[in-house]
């Protein structure tokens, strides 16, 4: 019996992956190494930091014909929903610390700086923006309150009411352009050069680089995390991980890759088929942009062009891409709510669960499975990237509130609806 209803998908195998060299000393100074341990002190002394869950789902895994299958639920982090508030607010963080030592010669500043307004007549006359589909702006915006600066978030045409007032309950002024993301990113960077302004971007290009490395950097403990929580990480095997501009799936892999060089878990790249920049550029060697309405409930992930410094990353690093329909990311919200035997309920929403969407089709189909050597002695990560950052939008797919899953009430599984962002 299949675990998810069938669903097309496509799977593209990168040729130019390296599994033999070392991730180096050049990709090091780009990503990792010494900039990571900076990132994990800074991130770990912050007000609320804990390390999220990582659940083991041995039913659903048995399900799967695996040996092991661990769940990452990022849903409860610093209280923004989503592993985005290691990668905004931190970007915000060095942005006002690179600058405040620009202006004042002050050799090192840490967070307790800014929290505690110690240079507040420098940070309140800063102004960063960015654009979003949701998540990365919330975490921009509570940075921006965190560390007293000023924010503008730009947001596209199809991002939901919800997750606006998200983003501007946390004082930011949010401003919608007409378009896709990739308009509304070029939209804030026009506004920020002609207004003087900061961005704060999770996706790179020419000339816009080191903000984006900040941001993958702060993901990066995320990964950490996660690699002390599963038994025997060194014994993982496979690792399903969104793509969406590929600054994540860079992060996880760069991380992976540093950490255990050729021994590194397969890396499986998964998203929207409305919006696999990444597949594409797989499947053409290099960076290559999608174009149209990028529409898809998996918002997050509802990106056109892939981030510059990410590409060059997963270009040499990600094993294989995979592009997905809506409705199995849909089935695997409802799955993680109405679980398999006696596996814990979890809130995973439209973005968070690509991955694992991408796994159970795969590990459904046979020439899926064998291409990508899943079997019996599998051990699997997935990292589920966001809790119900849109509630109402979660309860429609799901067909009962967050609260109710993680009251541990297992409900009766419903179709839902599925509806677009």
């Amino acid at each position: 019996m299949s675990i998810l209803p069938a669903s097309p998908f496509q799977l593209v195998h990168n040729p130019r992956v390296d599994r033999i060299g070392p991730y180096g000393d050049a990709r090091r100074e780009r990503l990792g190494g010494a900039r990571f341990l900076q990132a994990q002190a800074e991130i770990q002394s912050w007000p609320g930091y804990a390390r999220t869950p990582c659940v083991a789902l041995p039913a659903l895994a048995a399900r799967a014909g695996l040996a092991s299958l661990h769940y990452k639920d990022e849903g409860a982090r610093f209280g923004l929903g989503s592993f985005k508030a290691l990668g905004g607010a931190y970007a915000v963080f060095r942005l006002l610390a690179r600058e405040i030592e620009r202006r004042t010669g002050v050799a090192t500043v840490r967070a307790q700086d800014l929290t505690s307004r110690r240079f507040q007549e420098i940070t309140s006359s800063i102004t960063v923006t960015c654009a979003t589909d949701g998540n990365h702006g919330r975490s921009v915006a509570w940075g921006a309150k965190l560390f007293g600066c000023r924010c503008v978030i730009w947001v596209h045409e199809t991002v939901s009411d919800g997750r606006i007032a998200a983003i501007a309950a946390y004082g930011a002024e949010v401003r919608r352009n007409p378009g896709n993301y990739d308009d509304a990113v070029r939209r804030a960077a026009q506004t920020a050069a002609e207004q003087g302004w900061f961005v704060v971007s999770d996706t790179s290009y020419e000339g816009y680089l080191d903000v984006p490395r900040d941001v993958m950097q702060g993901y990066a403990l995320m990964v950490d995390e996660a690699l002390g929580q599963v038994p025997d990480a060194r014994a993982l095997t496979h690792v399903f991980i969104q793509g969406g501009v590929g600054g994540l799936a860079a992060a996880v892999c760069a991380h992976l890759w540093e950490r255990f060089g050729a021994a590194r878990p397969r890396l499986v790249v998964v998203e929207p088929v409305n919006a696999a920049c990444l597949l594409e550029s797989a499947r053409h060697g290099v960076a290559t942009a999608v174009h149209g309405s990028l529409e898809t409930i998996m918002a997050g992930l509802s990106c056109g062009e892939p981030s510059v410094v990410a590409w060059e990353i997963l270009d040499a690093g990600a094993d294989d891409f995979m592009a997905i329909e809506d409705e199995p990311a849909a089935d695997c919200m409802r799955l993680l709510a109405h679980p398999v035997g006696q596996d814990p309920p979890i809130v995973g929403g439209e973005s968070a669960v690509a991955g694992l969407a991408g796994l159970l089709l795969a590990a459904d189909d046979g020439g899926a499975r064998a291409a990508l050597g899943l079997g019996s002695a599998s051990r699997v990560l997935v990292f589920g990237t966001e809790g119900d950052t849109d509630p109402e939008l979660y309860r429609r797919i799901v067909g009962r509130d967050a609260a109710s899953v993680r009251a541990g009430g297992r409900g009766t599984p419903g179709a839902g609806e599925v509806a677009s962002p």
